[in-house]
């Protein structure tokens, strides 16, 4: 089970929070005139990558906020927990 520090409630146990996937470049404005193997990459491959990455987390059952948590794939270690205001 992972610990949270939320910057707003502080530290938390991971069910108070909703997944809300990895931070991803913007997909591309004209993605309708991509080629469809790079359009369908761009749909629905999720990215599923190791070692550190930027993920948003919802702090549902407390404050609510948007956080950008950078966590560890492999070991689940957080690194960095900021709220999306970048506080």
């Amino acid at each position: 089970m992972l610990r949270i520090e939320c910057p707003f409630c502080g530290p938390r146990d991971e069910r108070e929070f909703d997944y809300g996937g990895p931070y991803r470049v913007r997909r591309p404005y004209n993605i309708n005139t991509l080629p469809t193997p790079e359009f369908l990459d761009n749909l629905i491959v999720p990215e599923n990558p190791e070692g550190e990455t930027r993920e948003f987390w919802c702090h549902r059952r407390g404050c609510g906020e948007w956080l950008m948590v950078v966590r560890d794939t492999r070991t689940h270690v957080i690194k960095e927990t900021t709220g999306l205001d970048g506080k």
